[in-house]
């Protein structure tokens, strides 16, 4: 497998971020440089999770960006399709503890202090009016080394409590979704909210890139921006939700491990949900 070292990426994690444009899409290029995988269309979909869900303020895209990594790098490493899933929900776990060290939240909106699912024009312009933007660049360039050093970590992990068959609800969407092996164990890490935190929902975080992933093969030139899909995504789950976007308050408890949210999935918790966004 082939490793770059990590201070290259602190070194041009900048010029990676401006180029990129979203943070979601500029940490998925990163972790997949550092695991020797491009994956260009995929980090081009993960657009669409950047402001924290399409601009929803939840979780930071620099997290959800990362966790897309280390399920397709968890792919590559285990020939069980199970396995996979499970390391790709730890190694998520292992991100989210180094992100909330370095930024104090996990959501963007805590971090740009700006709310671009409403007055966006407005809130851009204080985004970048006022500093903000200096703030996800800063952060980014001290988080990146410590992404991979994580992401590295969660993923060595000798997992001996791991439930016989992990559940991921993300990769349960993305299954229904008609998904290989591969996207399926990508997406695993968006379980419970992201490393089972009980944020923003991960099963809709799956189901809006895996229809933008889709898209983007089709739609080469265009932005994820103007593509529809995702927008009627996010409305059929607020239906579905009654506006309820976390997890935790959605299944009405937080999960404490892997085995206590595929217990959940198993006894049919947010079926429906699945059902409907997969359709969606």
């Amino acid at each position: 497998m082939k490793m770059n070292n990590s201070k290259k990426t602190k070194r041009d994690t900048k010029k990676i971020f401006l180029k990129k444009g979203p943070c979601s899409s500029a940490f998925f290029y990163i972790l997949n440089r550092e695991f020797g995988y491009p994956m260009e269309t995929e980090v081009r979909a993960a657009e669409s999770l950047c402001g924290g869900i399409m601009q929803q303020g939840y979780q930071c895209g620099m997290l959800w960006g990362s966790a897309l990594a280390v399920g397709a790098e968890s792919f590559r490493r285990h020939d069980d399709r199970d396995q996979a899933i499970g390391i790709a929900v730890t190694a998520t776990e292992h991100l989210l503890e180094s992100f909330l060290k370095r930024a104090k939240s996990a959501d963007c909106r805590d971090i740009t202090s700006c709310n671009f699912s409403k007055k966006l024009i407005f809130n851009i312009i204080k985004y970048f009016l006022f500093g903000k933007a200096v703030t996800c660049i800063k952060l980014a360039d001290n988080w990146a080394p410590e992404a991979i050093q994580s992401a590295t970590e969660g993923l060595s992990c000798e997992q001996i409590d791991l439930p016989r068959l992990p559940i991921s609800c993300a990769s349960e969407v993305a299954k229904k979704m008609g998904a290989s092996d591969e996207k399926v164990v990508t997406v695993a890490g968006f379980a419970g909210g992201i490393g089972l935190s009980g944020n923003a929902c991960g099963a809709l975080s799956a189901a809006i890139w895996m229809n933008t992933l889709n898209w983007c093969r089709k739609q080469t030139e265009k932005s994820f921006y103007t593509n529809p899909n995702a927008k009627n995504i996010l409305k059929a789950f607020y239906e579905v939700t009654d506006s309820e976007i976390l997890c935790h308050k959605i299944c009405g408890q937080h999960f404490k491990t892997i085995e206590d949210h595929t217990k959940f999935i198993k006894n049919g918790g947010c079926d429906k949900l699945i059902n409907v966004l997969a359709r969606a």
